[in-house]
């Protein structure tokens, strides 16, 4: 498993957007809040993060391949430095959360603009 499989997830999920920040970040965002983080881009990644559920933070950031994200640990975000920590089904399923929770935190209005159907 390679971390282009999370990539290709996080773009694929319903109003990605991505881009590249801080100079070599690549970034999915939901309405402009990011919710999937990794890089270096363009190269071989060395890790990414993202958002996770407050009840689960701990348990993950304790898990060998996973730590507190840097900088953003205390908004409940963990760091992936081993794609292979968990299966890819169980990453992508963090990565989905990832984006439904900032996606919840969005304004209604902008929610039913990016995505529909959804609810």
């Amino acid at each position: 498993m390679s971390y282009a499989a999370l990539k290709k997830h996080a773009a694929s999920l319903p109003g990605a957007t991505v881009d590249i920040k801080w100079g070599a970040d690549w970034v999915a965002s939901v309405g402009d809040k990011m919710f999937f983080v990794g890089g270096p881009e363009p190269g071989a990644w060395t890790g990414c993060s993202f958002k996770v559920d407050d009840h689960r933070f701990l348990e993950l950031s304790d898990l060998p391949g996973f730590e507190a994200a840097p900088y953003l640990a205390r908004v409940k975000w963990v760091r992936l430095s081993d794609p292979k920590a968990l299966p890819l089904a169980d990453l992508k399923v963090l990565i989905s959360r990832s984006h439904e929770l900032v996606f919840s935190r969005l304004t209604k209005k902008l929610q039913r603009e990016i995505w529909p159907d959804k609810g």
